[in-house]
């Protein structure tokens, strides 16, 4: 049986996006972010929602309209569509469950 906090990246430098599965118009990815951030002027602009939920560590994440999120262990977030943002810090071994759906 698969396990979430199993068989993390060997490479830490850069966020990892891992998909869990698909189907029709639904997406659920893991992430593992180590101390990353989004570079500097890009943004995330998704053409679906996204529903995120830290199931480890903490994140941050800035909208482009200024509002700026902090999310710990267990705390979750819809993303609207279109919604541009960023995040802006995470701490070490940070794994999010993230659900792109229409």
């Amino acid at each position: 049986m698969p396990n979430i906090f199993q068989k993390l990246p060997d490479n830490i430098k850069v966020e990892h996006f891992e998909t869990i599965t698909t189907g029709q118009n639904v997406r659920i990815e893991r992430i593992v972010s180590n101390e990353n951030t989004t570079k500097e002027g890009e943004w995330y602009d998704q053409s679906q929602r996204e529903w995120v939920i830290v199931v480890e560590g903490s994140g941050s994440i800035e909208f482009e309209e200024g509002r700026s999120v902090t999310l710990n262990k267990g705390d979750h977030l819809l993303i609207k569509k279109q919604e541009c943002r960023r995040v802006t810090c995470t701490d070490p071994n940070t794994i999010w469950l993230a659900v792109q759906c229409d």
